[in-house]
């Protein structure tokens, strides 16, 4: 009987440990969680600035890209000739399979509408270059 009381005692000291150690890990996320929540709450703070100063000087401000888009930016920003769909697969290691080279081809052709990439050619695609006299241009 001694001998399963001894082990219980070992098992019930090793919970213990465990339990300590996660209490621990509570204590580090809950910090970092509320260090990530600050940071958020100041991002959309600044966000809702620069959307009302926009506002009162009357200029509409950008839509956000949605998720995805700022890889393929970075992508084509890397290449100096622009890039084509299948590039851009490449590039973010999608897979070149024609459902990933269309699903890309067509948010490049929304980046195109948008303003952000040119399509110099049929199905190559560059970042837009700032025309002198643009903000962006200026602030070179």
């Amino acid at each position: 009987m001694r001998e399963r009381l001894d082990e219980v005692e070992a098992r019930q000291l090793l919970v213990r440990e465990t339990a300590e150690q996660l209490r621990e890990q509570i204590a580090r996320l809950t910090e970092q969680l509320a260090a990530a929540e600050g940071t958020l709450k100041r991002l959309e703070i600044t966000r809702e600035t620069l959307a009302e100063l926009a506002a009162e000087n009357g200029i509409q401000p950008p839509e956000p890209l949605p998720p995805g888009y700022r890889e393929i930016l970075a992508a084509i920003e890397k290449a100096e000739d622009g890039l084509r769909a299948k590039d851009v697969c490449q590039a973010l290691r999608l897979g070149t399979e024609p459902k990933r080279t269309e699903s890309t081809r067509a948010k490049l052709k929304r980046l195109v509408t948008r303003g952000i990439l040119t399509e110099p050619e049929p199905g190559q695609f560059a970042l837009t270059k700032p025309t002198p006299g643009t903000p962006e241009a200026n602030s070179s």
